[in-house]
């Protein structure tokens, strides 16, 4: 996705402006400089009288103070305390409120710092719990907290089996709670924006996805001193490499993290946790996480899904395993997948690959959808290019894109464009602000739902739902934990309809079929 020069990205971009048309151009240009906008864009326009809904926070780590904290509008949502077991994590939790504008230093001394999670069960002040927790917990806690009398919104993947989903799905019906699921590009003004380029039929016959997220974790970490300056070996020159415990080099790698001083005293075995390590690199363990499936691939199988029209896949084949780390991890560092879709006819399908692999950065991370007229790439969250299929691949990505004025539809030319500006002007142009990626508006929606939702019935207000309820994360959930099914059992494995239904008892983990991953 990033291997384009910068003549080629800003023609991609200009031809996708150009397809967008005046209205939608400016409203993604808008949402992205003021956030208050894009309440507008997905139809919820403030709580009017209402008051902010108050809300709790469970799990204070990356999830939890650099999405939920760092992007919430208290306007809508009022945290009134945070829960916690490692210290480290509370005085994360403090500095992010605190670097927050809209809290003062008052406001952030009142924040209540729950001692357990059922001390903030049983505060009456909190309405809705917010849980950004390793993946074992996100069902047990939101059923309690459901259960408790509180609404939930949780962080993606749903929960760590497709049991799980349903029952969480059908503990917010008969406790009359609302239940959300933090896969944020449903509230992306620029998915939003791709998906009506893909629907609008400019791409033509779409027969394919080639989904990807590529990051290079292969290099070691080099020691630092106390002054954080990188350490030599003053016999060679050379870098001095951090060691684990065991006498394995230590890569950069965000999901193994080292041990803060402040975290090792803490009683891991009374929280559920086999091993210290378990607690603070739950991402490497199949007990405590799902691997990259559940924390990268749902979320672009998931946009794929949107474009596709929400339909749910047929099939699924992988290969995926730990190729490269060396460290007794038990979570995938390389996957590599292929889904069938269905097409327009029952004999059609439509093929998405997606691969995530952790050795080579080459090509970032994004969506591309091919069609038989163009190609619509979504890169890094942050911008859509369009481009003409032709004969020759750098002649498709130097055409530009017209609107038909009398059907008052995108359509790609069929003629090469002049030559593109220069690099220069290019990457100025390209400097422009970052689309939202959709943390501020999905907590938004989700109180703005709670508050002008039918209090007596939530369930029953088709009009007040959010975005990313429960039945539509457990599709989400059914795609990535099927598919580390089929990896680890390097098979193809068809979805049964019944995994995507929260009132029926299939599950893929617990299929006749299927062994369990």
């Amino acid at each position: 996705m990033t291997n384009l020069t910068p003549e080629q990205r800003l023609m991609g971009r200009e031809n996708a402006d150009r397809a967008l048309g005046v209205s939608r151009r400016d409203w993604l240009i808008a949402a992205s400089a003021t956030p208050a906008i894009a309440g507008y864009y997905f139809g919820y326009k403030g709580l009017g009288e209402k008051p902010p809904v108050k809300a709790a926070i469970i799990g204070t780590g990356d999830e939890g103070c650099q999405a939920m904290i760092r992007f919430h509008n208290r306007d809508y949502m009022n945290f009134v305390g945070f829960c916690d077991i490692r210290p480290t994590q509370q005085e994360r939790a403090v500095k992010e409120f605190t670097n927050h504008k809209q809290y003062s230093e008052a406001d952030v001394r009142k924040l209540k710092q729950y001692k357990s999670k059922e001390e903030m069960y049983k505060d009456p002040e909190v309405e809705v719990v917010v849980i950004a927790l390793p993946l074992w917990l996100h069902a047990p806690v939101a059923i309690e907290a459901m259960k408790a009398g509180k609404h939930v919104f949780t962080e993606k993947l749903m929960a760590h089996s497709v049991a799980e989903c349903k029952e969480m799905c059908r503990v917010a019906r008969e406790t009359n709670k609302l239940l959300a699921v933090g896969h944020q590009r449903h509230y992306s003004a620029l998915y939003d924006n791709a998906n009506f380029l893909l629907t609008s039929g400019v791409l033509g016959d779409v027969r394919h996805i080639r989904a990807l997220w590529h990051r290079n974790n292969a290099q070691p970490l080099v020691a630092k001193d106390k002054d954080g300056q990188p350490l030599y070996d003053p016999a060679t020159g050379l870098p001095q490499y951090v060691h684990d415990e065991k006498g394995n080099l230590v890569y950069r790698d965000s999901w193994k993290r080292q041990y803060p001083d402040k975290d090792t005293g803490i009683d891991y075995a009374a929280y559920g946790y086999k091993s210290l390590d378990e607690l603070i690199n739950w991402r490497l363990y199949k007990r405590t996480g799902a691997g990259i499936m559940a924390e990268l691939g749902s979320h672009q199988l998931d946009a794929c899904s949107i474009f596709l029209g929400k339909q749910h896949p047929l099939a699924v084949t992988g290969v995926g395993g730990t190729y490269f780390y060396k460290d007794g991890r038990e979570a995938d560092d390389h996957v590599f997948t292929i889904f069938e879709f269905p097409g327009q006819t029952e004999k059609d399908k439509i093929v998405v690959t997606y691969s995530s692999i952790n050795t080579n950065a080459f090509d970032g991370y994004g969506e591309m959808v091919m069609g038989s007229k163009g190609t619509m790439i979504v890169a890094t969250e942050k911008e859509i290019l369009l481009y003409k299929e032709a004969g020759a691949a750098f002649a498709s990505r130097t055409t530009s894109v017209t609107v038909d004025t009398q059907n008052k539809k995108p359509v790609l030319e069929t003629s090469p464009s002049t030559a593109g500006p220069s690099a220069a002007t290019a990457i100025g142009a390209l400097a422009t602000a970052d689309p939202s990626r959709g943390y501020r508006e999905e907590l938004e929606h989700f109180a703005y739902c709670i508050r002008h939702g039918d209090a007596s019935n939530y369930h029953a207000d088709k009009d007040h739902q959010p975005r990313c309820r429960g039945e539509v994360a457990l599709a989400d959930a059914v795609i990535a934990l099927t598919t580390n099914i089929a990896m680890h059992e390097n098979r193809r494995i068809e979805f049964d309809p019944k995994w995507f239904d929260y009132t029926s008892d299939a599950a893929p983990e617990s299929s006749a079929s299927i062994a369990k991953g």
